[in-house]
């Protein structure tokens, strides 16, 4: 391919026109109004406007891009994440068009895009499944009877669900008919289809996921785990690779039953086979069809470009590699920098970047698609960045990011970076024992990001007036390095 375009905005649209500069492929950015003065709207080499800023006048109108990919004779179209990476009928129209989508088959996207015919899909090839009813609900006295013999609590999930939309956890008999009548009306709003199944409730999973890579030409392996239990309304804020669970052994085990989900739709190019975990057991939950937000940390252990590979898989190139040619190395955290109030429920919350200064060093990577002064628009997910360090180990990785973090300076909004400073310095992290409802166990007491502020408020303080008075003729006060080093440990 010697053109792309990218069907997306902002910090990925950014990092997959990188990739193509390096293989030596010309890009075409197309955006919306909000977005003419994005750092991926200058980087590409040439730029398109769809529309108004709402993503249905712009970054969704499919059949507008693929006459912009005509128009500029583009051979491939990189979606990303999020907006037409997944939609099933825009990947059918591009190559219906003659140009390449670079992912999955549309076949294989309508598959695993439904969790229910995702499930039946990979029966047949031995992966483990969390007990219930793999099929939508049509009589709630028969499903009631199968609560009963799957055990309290339950699960209600809608099957075209994410997010945790059209989710609901039924801990008792009585309340079953209510909630499934509420998750079913929550999933025909979110996804116009009210089909609902049940599975027993897994009380304190991890949810551990695995990157899979397949080519065309039968090979299909596993480039290890992210742990990605840290979350937010179901939606993560916090992985890392690899877990500190997993023993070689159950890494292993998993990544084979990734693979053999991803030959079950006869997968090709990246993917990301998700997994409940608790207590040694695993259990499928779903695959994505596209690259994934957090896929830098599988960057970071593997030393591979995962955008890269998907390319040349996209070009009918067969892997390079075999899976005993992988290995891991070292430590991988990634968090991601919402534009977010921890302190009010994790709220939006949209303005200016005032000031915007972005961390530097070694093993030190921020992918981001923001710069001093932009604002942050309303219509999309407010992610303004993601910080990813690796290390050799996982403490030196907690340092780093916690000094990375430190080191980000961003002014004029509020964001996560607090939150995941206090997650990652948290002992039930530090310690590896901690699951899906981390937030809801330990940061019940949002204040405690405001002790964490004014402790580096002092600690500034007491630096300010050391240095101060250390140039002043005839100082009053002059502490010594010992004195001024028990003042910063105090706080």
């Amino acid at each position: 391919m010697k053109k792309i375009l990218v069907a997306n905005r902002g910090e990925i649209a950014l990092r997959v026109m990188k990739t193509c500069r390096r293989m030596g492929i010309k890009t075409v950015a197309v955006y919306s109004e909000a977005d003419a003065h994005a750092p991926f709207v200058k980087y590409a080499d040439e730029t398109v406007c769809l529309g108004p800023p709402p993503s249905n006048e712009s970054y969704l109108l499919g059949d507008k891009i693929i006459e912009v990919c005509k128009e500029l004779n583009v051979d491939g179209i990189h979606p990303g994440y999020g907006f037409l990476s997944e939609n099933s009928d825009f990947a059918r129209k591009v190559k219906e068009a003659g140009i390449t989508f670079i992912g999955p088959s549309p076949e294989s996207m309508e598959l695993m895009g439904d969790k229910l015919s995702a499930k039946a899909a990979v029966k047949k090839y031995d992966i483990p499944m969390v007990p219930g009813l793999d099929e939508a609900i049509d009589d709630i006295s028969f499903t009631k009877q199968k609560a009963d013999e799957i055990g309290y609590p339950i699960l209600i999930k809608a099957s075209a669900g994410g997010g945790g939309k059209g989710m609901r956890i039924v801990e008792k008999k009585e309340d079953f008919e209510e909630q499934m009548n509420l998750a079913i009306s929550e999933a025909e709003k979110a996804f116009g289809n009210g089909a609902v199944f049940i599975e027993r409730y897994v009380g304190s999973p991890r949810h551990i996921e695995i990157q899979v890579l397949a080519d065309n030409h039968g090979n299909t392996l596993y480039l290890f785990e992210r742990e990605c239990s840290i979350q937010r309304r179901h939606q993560k804020v916090i992985e890392e690779a690899p877990s500190a669970v997993l023993t070689p052994e159950l890494r292993k085990e998993m990544g084979e039953a990734a693979c053999r989900v991803a030959k079950a739709c006869n997968y090709s190019g990246a993917g990301t086979v998700e997994f409940l975990y608790e207590n040694g057991e695993f259990f499928f939950l779903e695959m994505n069809t596209r690259l994934q937000v957090e896929h830098p940390v599988t960057e970071m252990i593997t030393g591979l470009d995962l955008v890269e590979e998907q390319i040349k898989i996209a070009e009918n190139k067969a892997l390079e590699y075999k899976q005993e040619d992988l290995k891991i190395n070292g430590h991988s955290i990634e968090v991601r920098v919402y534009a977010e109030d921890p302190k009010n429920n994790f709220l939006p919350d949209i303005g200016t970047l005032e000031i915007y200064k972005k961390p530097q060093g070694e093993g030190i990577r921020v992918d981001d698609g923001f710069e001093e002064g932009m604002e942050i628009p309303i219509y999309y997910d407010p992610m303004i960045a993601k910080l990813i360090v690796h290390a050799p180990t996982r403490e030196e990785a907690i340092r780093k990011m916690t000094k990375a973090i430190e080191d980000y300076d961003i002014v004029g909004i509020e964001t996560t970076l607090d939150f995941c400073k206090y997650t990652i310095n948290h002992e039930a992290f530090k310690s590896g024992n901690f699951d899906t409802h981390f937030v809801n166990k330990y940061f019940t007491n949002p204040e405690v990001l405001d002790i964490s502020d004014d402790n580096q408020k002092k600690v500034a303080a007491i630096m300010s007036n050391y240095f101060i008075h250390k140039h002043q003729p005839k100082p009053d006060y002059r502490p010594s390095s010992e004195v001024m080093a028990w003042e910063v440990n105090r706080v």
